[in-house]
């Protein structure tokens, strides 16, 4: 469904509603997976989280093909590099990662056939170990210690052993202009028309900041832009800047880092896309700071409330918007993007009390009819 549907339209504007456009399928075939990136729905948040007389709306990135936004950078990425010619078949691509673009570029690896090596803090989930292993990828886990930072220092010092091309997430500026080309398009399209005042969003490479950025300031400069990052982390707050070697990357971690729950945002360095996203275009309005407590609750939340499965990060920027928009003028009309699905959290905080095991509820339930009680 078209996130057209419940927002106020200019005259003779023709509307996709509620469910008319099931059974239409996409008018159209595909060669390969990668062609599925995009084109991702917006979804009106009801008010069970919605803060009274404002209206929000959730761009749902997990339903690109490996449920994350990572998939647009991925394409961008890779297709970058062919068109330069700095792949050919057979070759190796690696990447340091949370898990997120891992799984993206080992998807894009797969349908090309390019071997893929993830280098990967020990830190985050073990789901996503295993989702980039089935895909095919090799999985190099880098200690805790080590940070964000370390797992980069891995792959570089791995694809300068062996030749490999190294996919430089938090530099390439390949990065943003797929979002710039796609992510950026689509929110116009769907809010052709239509009030649009805020986009919310959280970083981690910058990519979707900048991209989609650049694009509602060039064609929507009214729209305010929200950027929110880890309360137990704010680097941007902090006004202090990452020291940088020649090609952008990070030296060491930024000494306002310190470990959150909020997997895919801000790693232990303030990417090169953000930092100059930040000092020049697109530049941001609005800032908040989202503690990972709040992240997790307002995933569950999410869940529970709007049938919406999104991971910690997409509850932290659920959080950011709900919270300006309380501040925000009646009638207020926001967009946050959530960037990836929650099955990728099940070792993690966000599912701590969920339980395997029947509860008490459940088994007065059971026990409400005579068969079959466990």
């Amino acid at each position: 469904m078209s996130c057209w549907s419940c927002l106020p339209a200019k005259a003779g504007l023709s509307l996709l509603v509620g469910t008319s456009d099931r059974g239409k399928g996409r008018g159209r075939l595909y060669d390969n997976v990668t062609q599925t990136v995009g084109d991702t729905p917006c979804i009106r948040i009801s008010k069970a989280i919605c803060p009274t007389g404002r209206t929000i709306y959730a761009k749902l990135e997990y339903f690109n093909p490996l449920s994350s936004v990572k998939d647009r950078l991925a394409c961008g990425v890779i297709e970058d590099a062919e068109r330069r010619g700095l792949l050919k078949p057979g070759d190796t691509v690696i990447e340091a990662t949370s898990g997120n673009t891992g799984i993206a570029l080992a998807m894009v690896c797969a349908q090309r056939g390019y071997k893929c090596v993830i280098t990967m803090a020990e830190s985050f989930s073990l789901e996503r170990r295993k989702l980039m292993r089935y895909l095919g990828a090799r999985v190099i886990v880098t200690p805790r210690a080590g940070k964000g930072t370390g797992m980069v220092v891995k792959a570089q010092e791995l694809a300068k052993k062996h030749g490999w091309f190294l996919c430089h997430q938090f530099e390439s500026s390949a990065n943003d202009e797929f979002h710039y080309n796609t992510t950026g398009l689509e929110i116009l399209s769907d809010f052709e028309g239509a009030q649009l005042d805020y986009f919310v969003l959280g970083y981690g490479t910058g990519g979707t900041f900048v991209g989609a950025g650049r694009r509602l300031r060039e064609h929507r400069p009214e729209v305010k832009i929200c950027l929110a990052e880890p309360a137990e982390a704010p680097l941007l707050a902090s006004g202090q800047k990452t020291e940088r070697r020649a090609d952008g990357s990070a030296t060491g971690s930024h000494p306002l880092f310190a470990p959150h729950p909020i997997q895919g945002w801000t790693p232990d360095f303030i990417a090169k896309i953000v930092e100059d996203g930040v000092d020049g275009s697109p530049g941001y309005d609005e800032y908040m700071a989202v503690p990972g407590s709040a992240a997790v609750n307002m995933s569950q939340m999410l869940a529970k409330t709007q049938g919406i499965f999104t991971g910690i990060s997409g509850g932290a920027s659920m959080h950011a918007a709900v919270e300006l928009a309380k501040k925000a003028p009646e009638g207020s009309v926001l967009l946050v993007l959530l960037a990836d699905t929650g099955e990728r959290y099940f070792s993690t905080p966000l599912f701590a009390n969920i339980n395997e095991s029947m509860n008490d509820e459940e088994l007065a339930i059971s026990r409400s009819t005579p068969s079959f009680q466990m």
